[in-house]
């Protein structure tokens, strides 16, 4: 395990550590960030058997030395005397599991969604801001001004960092579940490098399942564990022996967990009897729909993605829909579907495009989109796939 794994394993838990004692993200943050470029002094070949305590102490002496340089003598001796004392911490509020706990208070009610999602994604998902960017589809510059105004009006409010109470969980409850989805969607597809970050992956699922025991009654804290559970049931057959892109559609099945289907699909079931559909549950429910059989029923989840639209009429939903129009009646509509969205720099829609230009004989114009996705592509597994299904269709590419 390298120091580029030690940090995107353990940055989350270790400025949830710190705040915890400190009281301050931005403070926390820094100086974790100390610690780990000490780390890159100090670690060899490999990193010591806890990483994470080793930084998290390497952390602690900083912000003590801090103290003791800036404090009066009582003040730096009660605030060094609660360093100290934190090596057992008991736990407080309702959110019993640390990064959880961040998560809930990250997502104060006065910074706004974009923000609180951005900080969160930042400190504890371990993102960086170009990761956040694509998730929300706007420039990196507008994420890296959110995430700093939302330090300065968290420290010139005065917002307390501490656990919120029970009463204040639904509230931030919209904003942790985006949170939670957003970091496995990274995990699931990244940004650049490899395919998949398995660690993202499994931790956002391990925090959903913390959160549905947190909140078993919440119908989209369910829908979401259901969506994580047979989304990432899947992923031991979305990339082939070669490291390979492998689309839904050619997965080998028998390579699916199937516990997870199963659990998963009984999450579903206890959202269908509560019959409160919302995004999270719909769209568990057309995973489980994917995940139900030798084949998918493509007209179930056309209309299952009809339910989804309304609820949530984005560009990205509409274009998920135009794959089901495209299966349930054909290239030609789904084509004029996709010709009406506007989803500039989203690599996916050129894509998509290219892919029911192919299907209708019209190899110009696919190669085109082929040539926009290639471009638009930042990570090497899908433009490496979008290359070759180009290249299928004229010998010189």
């Amino acid at each position: 395990m390298d120091l580029d794994s030690v940090y995107r394993a353990e940055y989350g838990r270790c400025v949830a550590t710190l705040t915890r004692l400190l009281g301050d993200i931005g403070l926390a943050e820094e100086f974790v960030q100390d610690a780990f470029a000490v780390a890159v002094q100090k670690w060899d070949e490999e990193p010591p058997p806890n990483p994470g305590a080793w930084i998290v102490t390497t952390a602690r002496n900083r912000a003590i030395d801090r103290l003791r340089r800036e404090s009066t003598r009582e003040a730096r001796h009660a605030q060094a005397l609660l360093l100290h004392q934190v090596d057992e911490p008991q736990e407080v509020g309702p959110v019993r599991d640390d990064q959880l706990r961040m998560i809930f208070t990250c997502c104060h009610p006065a910074l706004s969604p974009l923000a609180q999602s951005a900080l969160t994604l930042r400190l504890l998902g371990g993102l960086e801001v170009a990761e956040i960017a694509r998730a929300y589809l706007v420039p990196e510059a507008t994420v890296a001004q959110r995430i700093v105004r939302a330090k300065k009006k968290i420290r010139d409010a005065g917002i307390p960092y501490r656990v919120p109470a029970a009463a204040e969980l639904p509230d931030r409850l919209t904003s942790a579940l985006t949170v939670l989805y957003l970091v496995f969607n990274e995990g699931y597809t990244s940004t650049s490098g490899e395919l998949l970050r398995t660690d993202l992956c499994l931790e956002a699922v391990r925090l959903a399942r913390a959160l549905a025991e947190l909140m078993p009654d919440e119908p989209e804290v369910i829908g979401l564990l259901a969506l994580l559970l047979l989304t990432e049931a899947r992923r031991p057959a979305r990339v082939g022996p070669s490291g390979e892109l492998v689309v839904l559609a050619e997965q080998d099945r028998s390579l699916w967990n199937r516990e997870l289907i199963a659990e998963g699909h009984e999450l579903v079931r206890r959202c269908l009897r509560r019959a409160q559909p919302e995004p999270y549950q719909l769209q568990a429910a057309i995973n489980a729909v994917h995940t139900d059989g030798p084949a998918t029923d493509w007209a179930q989840v056309l209309a299952l993605y009809d339910q989804l639209l309304q609820h949530t009429p984005t560009p990205i939903v509409a274009l998920n829909r135009a794959v089901a129009v495209a299966e349930v009646h054909g290239p030609a509509p789904a084509l004029a579907i996709i010709d009406e969205l506007d989803l500039p720099g989203y690599h996916l829609l050129p894509a998509t495009r290219a892919e029911l230009l192919t299907r209708l004989g019209r190899t110009a114009d696919a190669l085109a989109a082929y040539d926009e996705a290639i471009t638009l592509a930042t990570n090497d597994t899908e433009r490496t796939f979008l290359q070759t299904r180009r290249a299928r269709l004229t010998p010189d590419s």
